[in-house]
């Protein structure tokens, strides 16, 4: 019987994990998680504010605000140049995933504005900070 519970545990566990993505920065520094099971796919930061989510490939801010793109695994600015990316889109090593605080309500969301048109794709990355770029989202 404790065999059957352990495996439950661990099983229901790695359910858990595999709906949320870890987001790193240029560094390999784990910054953000993206909840998967969300039908917005909200994006959260490690002390489990929520800061952003995805409508289509754009991602917005809960205050509307259009931060930039998510393009196959990697988030674009406004410029172009990356600015986070899951580990896949890594050649080197990441560093360790910290524990995730549990996560708070998500706030409402204000209207959207227009996404910009979107620049050329460049293969630098951006010289502004992830968590700063994902703190533009959040409700004043």
């Amino acid at each position: 019987m404790k065999y059957l519970i352990l495996i439950a545990v661990l099983l229901f566990t790695t359910i858990l994990k595999a709906q949320e993505i870890s987001l790193f920065n240029s560094e390999g520094a784990p910054i953000a998680y993206m909840d998967t099971d969300d039908d917005d796919m909200t994006i959260y930061l490690w002390n489990g504010n929520p800061v952003a989510y995805l409508s289509g490939d754009n991602i917005y801010g809960f205050n509307g605000k259009h931060l930039g793109w998510w393009i196959k695994g990697i988030v674009r600015d406004h410029k172009g140049d990356s600015i986070g990316a899951l580990k896949s889109a890594f050649i080197g090593y990441t560093e360790y995933e910290p524990y995730k605080e549990y996560k708070k309500y998500k706030p409402y969301k204000s209207f959207k504005e227009y996404p910009p048109y979107r620049p050329y794709w460049s293969n630098y990355w951006s010289d502004n900070s992830f968590k700063i770029f994902l703190l533009q989202g959040i409700n004043d």
